[in-house]
């Protein structure tokens, strides 16, 4: 069974996801509406907001604390098939999330995978070269039961849940803010369609005028 699956983004007027300067208190006040059991943050996005991480985590795992069982934080999940985010225990210091869980591919380096078990952290093995989402997801729920997600990341993890089928909402808030530019960088990053046939067909769910002229839109993705 797969969770449910919301994408979440801040937005200038047009559609770009860098350069501006949303609300965060605003932004992450909204995200709480959906009560997510766990956090999909792309090792893209974890990656720019953690430049330098730090250069070994040998003995983090005893400075960390244990989460309390019954706390109502959601998990952390991160797809990082190339084994690239080497601060976990950096990021479950934040106050956000109750643990974290890798997802993995069979092409993820044993050394990785290593230093996941050295650190205590849990991953999941789903897919050849890359992670394979779907699969992930069914684990998801199935070992943590997890039954809504939601994604906090880039256009390309987005891009790849909604290529794949397995986004049921799409909520923007879109800011009083005009970027531009010749490299756009958008909440849905995936290769051009040959026709129309691939356009995902959008329901407006709400809409809502916020503080500061800015605009919050949720979609049911059809189909």
């Amino acid at each position: 069974m797969l969770p449910r699956v919301i994408i979440h983004n801040a937005v200038s007027a047009d559609g770009r996801i860098d350069r501006f300067t949303p609300d965060v208190g605003q932004f992450y006040t909204l995200a709480a509406h959906w009560q997510e059991d766990a956090t999909l943050a792309g090792s893209d996005t974890l990656l720019a907001a953690y430049p330098s991480p730090p250069a070994t985590e040998e003995h983090a795992a005893a400075d960390t604390p244990e989460p309390e069982s019954n706390t109502p934080r959601p998990l952390l999940v991160v797809p990082d098939s190339r084994g690239r985010v080497r601060f976990w225990h950096q990021l479950l210091r934040e106050p956000y999330w109750r643990s974290g869980v890798a997802l993995c591919s069979r092409a993820t380096p044993h050394s990785h995978l290593a230093y996941l078990r050295q650190q205590q952290i849990d991953y999941l093995v789903a897919g050849d070269d890359y992670v394979d989402c779907r699969l992930a997801l069914e684990e998801l729920h199935a070992r943590y039961a997890v039954q809504v997600v939601r994604v906090d990341s880039g256009g390309t993890l987005n891009g790849v849940l909604l290529r794949a089928g397995l986004v049921d909402e799409v909520s923007v808030v879109i800011y009083p803010s005009l970027v531009g530019g010749t490299t756009p960088r958008s909440l849905f990053r995936a290769p051009d369609l040959t026709s129309s046939a691939g356009v995902i067909s959008l329901k407006l769910l709400h809409e809502e005028r916020l503080e500061g002229d800015t605009i919050w839109l949720r979609y049911a993705v059809e189909g």
